[in-house]
């Protein structure tokens, strides 16, 4: 659904949810598709405790990232946010929400979400 003001046109906001057991754990994913670019959460309980923010730039290859709020030491919302935009060449707005103590349930988690980007790639 498109809403147009001024002549400009503005795509509104779709929410796409899945979860996935993942190393006996139940992970809940939240995408928020925007105009040029999506919100997305992952997390085990409804806590925003960090947001990261990732998009292309024209002068690197590598996308410019910055935490907007949270604890600096935890990277790992600002490094899914920089996969994500070089992936999607899209502005990516992440909050990663999971205790970084298993690097095989980042990348589990990881790996589910580029599965549902493939699957999906509408709701991104």
């Amino acid at each position: 659904m498109n809403d147009t003001q001024n002549g400009a046109v503005f795509e509104a906001i779709t929410v796409h949810n899945f979860s996935e057991k993942i190393l006996e754990q139940v992970i809940h994913f939240h995408v928020m598709k925007l105009s040029g670019g999506f919100f997305l959460w992952v997390g085990s309980s409804p806590v925003l405790s960090n947001l990261a923010v990732s998009m292309s730039s024209r002068y690197d290859s590598m996308p410019l990232s910055t935490l907007v709020m949270g604890d600096p030491s935890n990277t790992a919302s600002n490094s899914l946010a920089e996969r994500l935009a070089k992936k999607t060449k899209k502005q990516v707005f992440v909050s990663y929400s999971l205790p970084m103590t298993d690097s095989n349930l980042s990348l589990s988690v990881e790996n589910r979400i580029k599965k549902e980007l493939e699957l999906h790639p509408e709701h991104f």
